[in-house]
């Protein structure tokens, strides 16, 4: 059978004219044996022509067999033979002439079955390779076909080991067959362009035109190493965790690597929050020091020297002998968890960048020695790959988390954002086990200790009505003297009826103003006026039209009201929500660094917010209750301020406003809850929930046996229910007055009952106030008022 057949552009003939050739240069020379050696070739050729002429199957290579194998003696040297893995063969075909006894041994070791094959060398890639040597050798073309060829065989164990040839091809010759095409330059330079066009390759190169004399020689060498670490950086850079297989894929790179057959890899996340080591949610590749648990504690699943090592000293930890380590160490559950995973040597590598510790890279082995603190430095060029890779997968996880969080939970204060990872990322794994009912669970915080305080806007709701009454009417004045100029005009009765309503509307507006007033005028503004207004400024005099433009000039494009009072009020409300909020955020910082709580404010016609504070919150047995008591201490001080900030804001404002500041205390600890459906934390429990009815109600409570509201302007009212809480508050109240945040005037009053809520009592207690920076002089809120009125 002919060689190749119809995959190649070339008729192959095995022949050896050209190392024939050589020989003859040397017979004249002066080296006796190389004389003799190229006498015995050239009488073996003279005897043989066909050797000249070329051989054209595989059975004629095994006629002439053993001289060939005399002919290719020097190049296969006897003294080489179990060194050099070397052959003589047809080019890139696993086709051989002649072989080097180590060769043989490899492919002995791979198994009767194994075959050799070009790694990732398909036939058109064959067929286009040979066209390349034929422009090359015959038209001396440069087109560099040169590319890495390998061989992936597997040794004795079963581990594949990567060989790369390197070809020679000093002793071949290319010559036109009867059916060779010509190739133009115009050719080449379309074939260039369509590298990957086979049926043009063949329209240029039809097969078999070509006549390929000679053999190529093709040296190998175990290019494992490299390659391993080609293929490990090639598998990260497209590392999916969602693929089937891919931790097997990265296994049989490390046997490769270690040369070590039941090598097994895993692989431990670090939390840096909890100090821990996390398998990893995907589950596809394991942890050999977890086993079996999800997560644990750094310092009790590594033994104490494997500890020191990797986090200390940030170096691999190689142990050669589990069951001498553990023979050595009986208390260490380390080993005994290894040697029951029938884990007889092991190396664990830290995976740092910067100095943070990312995750353990865990490999181990069923076999004694077979990884050892040597061989770990193979690692050496492969952690730099592994650590980025990590970054990016520590980062994709991160941000599934923020989804998950996200979606759930809205925002969340970094105090309590760990105990929501630690919920998404039990949402997380579930999701990738399939688990399509799991639900992301309510959080709750027990044991915690709840503060409120508010800086409201007194009687924002009047202010806000006499805004839109002052507006309202003068919108219907207006409306009422264009109307009255356009009865002198054209006197209609629906004008008249129009007139009547707008004064009706005013009275009304004035004297008797509710809740839809508003809403009525601005329908009979819509509905009746804009359209004969509409209708008047294509009809109407000159001058009527001029009176209902500069009408229209005054109104807001978006509401059709007048809105000159109305938005100096909401400007005002905006000013002060945005100013007591930036204050509060700004001090929230530093409360935030004496000890961590829970924090949130709100904005509605002034700001409220909420604290929690426990060792629920910290996670840390740090927790006592002088941090409550100094965050009592803190708030009150801090509400002390933002009045003064109100002060020196309100003198600024178009439409000044009062504020009323007020602080609820709760004596016991109570549970907090963040409400899924509702997006918010809440109180936990039917007894609880008193402080939330308190919260909502107590702003509108009146001091008992008089019709004054609790909270006052220029005062601070201080809600509670216990003595305990009265004698605590009172001795903050005098050290504020000592540093001059608080004023001389204390009462206690006692509140009148609410909707179940009784028995609650407040300090009133007045605010000082500088009116310039740096005074050391301090006003109460009536000194201000008595200023003004003077």
């Amino acid at each position: 059978m002919a060689f190749l057949e119809e995959k190649f552009p070339m008729e192959i003939k095995i022949g050896f004219g050209k190392l024939v050739e050589d020989y003859k240069l040397h017979l004249n020379g002066t080296d006796t044996l190389l004389k003799a050696r190229a006498e015995r070739v050239i009488a073996i050729a003279k005897e043989y022509p066909v050797l000249i002429e070329g051989l054209s199957s595989f059975e004629e290579i095994e006629k002439y067999q053993s001289q060939i194998d005399a002919i290719l003696a020097d190049l296969f040297s006897g003294i080489l033979q179990n060194n050099e893995i070397k052959m003589a063969s047809l080019p890139f075909h696993e086709g051989v002439i002649k072989t080097s006894k180590r060769y043989d041994n490899i492919i002995k070791a791979a198994g009767p079955e194994f075959q050799p094959e070009l790694k990732n060398f398909d036939d058109d890639s064959m067929y286009i390779m040979g066209c390349s040597i034929i422009l090359n050798a015959y038209y001396g073309y440069k087109t560099d076909f040169r590319r890495p060829f390998y061989y992936d065989i597997p040794d004795a164990q079963g581990v594949i080991r990567h060989y790369r040839l390197l070809y020679n091809g000093d002793y071949i010759s290319i010559e036109k067959g009867p059916s060779a095409i010509d190739i133009s330059p115009e050719d080449v330079a379309e074939l260039l362009d369509n590298f990957e066009n086979i049926e043009l390759w063949k329209e240029k190169f039809p097969p078999r035109s070509w006549i390929f004399k000679g053999f190529v020689i093709a040296n190998l060498y175990d290019a494992t190493a490299d390659v391993s670490i080609s293929d490990f950086k090639t598998g990260l850079i497209k590392y999916d965790k969602s693929e089937e297989g891919f931790v097997e894929g990265f296994q049989k790179i490390f046997r490769s690597i270690f040369n070590v057959r039941d090598l097994q890899v895993g692989f431990s996340g670090y939390n840096e929050e909890e100090k821990t080591l996390e398998r990893i949610p995907e589950r596809r590749i394991g942890s050999f020091v977890l086993a079996e648990n999800l997560r644990a504690n750094c310092q009790t699943a590594l033994c104490s020297g494997s500890y020191h090592t990797i986090f200390t000293q940030n170096k691999f930890f190689a142990i050669s002998d589990v069951a001498n380590y553990y023979k050595k160490n009986p208390k260490e559950i380390f080993y005994k968890n290894l040697l029951d995973q029938n884990i007889k040597s092991a190396i664990f590598a830290p995976i740092t960048n910067n100095g943070q510790f990312l995750g353990l890279l865990e490999i181990v082995s069923g076999t004694t020695q077979t990884l050892n603190s040597i061989n770990a430095n193979k690692l050496l060029d492969l952690m730099p790959f592994l650590e980025d890779t990590v970054l990016r997968d520590k980062a994709e996880s991160e941000n599934a988390l923020e989804l998950i969080i996200q979606d759930e939970c809205t925002s969340i204060h970094p105090s309590v954002y760990w105990k929501f990872r630690q919920e998404a990322k039990r949402v997380f794994q579930a999701q990738l086990d399939d688990n399509s009912e799991v639900s992301f669970r309510d959080i709750v915080f027990n044991e915690v200790y709840p503060l409120f305080g508010q800086i409201d806007i007194k009687g924002s709701s009047q202010a806000r009505n006499e805004a839109v009454q002052k507006d309202l009417i003068v919108q219907l004045k207006s409306a009422k003297t264009i109307l009255k100029a356009l009865q002198n005009v054209n006197k209609l009765p629906v004008y008249e009826e129009f007139l009547y309503r707008l004064e009706k509307y005013e009275q009304t507006v004035h004297s008797n103003f509710e809740v839809d007033s508003e809403q009525t005028v601005l329908n009979f503004f819509n509905e009746d006026i804009r359209p004969l207004f509409d209708h008047l400024l294509k009809t109407t005099t000159p001058e009527l039209r001029k009176m209902i433009r500069e009408y229209r000039s005054k109104l807001d494009q978006g509401m059709g009201l007048i809105y000159v009072n109305r938005k100096a009020f909401d400007e005002s409300v905006m000013a002060i929500n945005k100013k007591m909020a930036s204050v509060l955020d700004k001090k929230q910082k530093a409360a935030q660094a004496m000890y961590p709580h829970f924090y949130e404010r709100f904005k509605t016609d002034g700001v409220e917010h909420n604290m929690y504070i426990g060792e629920s919150i910290t996670r840390e047995d740090s927790f006592n209750k002088i941090y409550l008591y100094n965050l009592r201490l803190w708030q009150l001080q801090a509400m002390c301020e933002m009045e003064n900030e109100h002060y020196k804001l309100s003198r600024k404002l178009t439409h000044p406003l009062d504020v009323a500041s007020m602080i609820l205390v709760f004596n016991t600890s109570l549970s907090v809850r963040f409400r899924m459906d509702e997006k918010r934390f809440d109180v936990d429990g039917t007894y609880n929930a008193r402080y939330e009815v308190v919260k909502k109600r107590v702003d509108k409570a009146y001091i008992k046996g008089t019709q004054q509201r609790v909270t006052q302007a220029g005062k601070i009212a201080i809600v509670y229910s216990q003595k305990e809480d009265e004698k605590e508050y009172l001795g903050y109240v005098r050290f504020l007055q000592a540093k001059k945040y608080l004023g001389e005037s204390i009462e206690i009053v006692e509140l009148e009952d609410l909707q179940a809520v009784t028995g609650l009592k407040a300090i009133l207690v007045e605010v000082l106030y500088k009116t310039k920076a740096g005074e050391k002089q301090y006003y109460t809120y009536d000194d201000l008022m008595k200023e003004l009125e003077l």
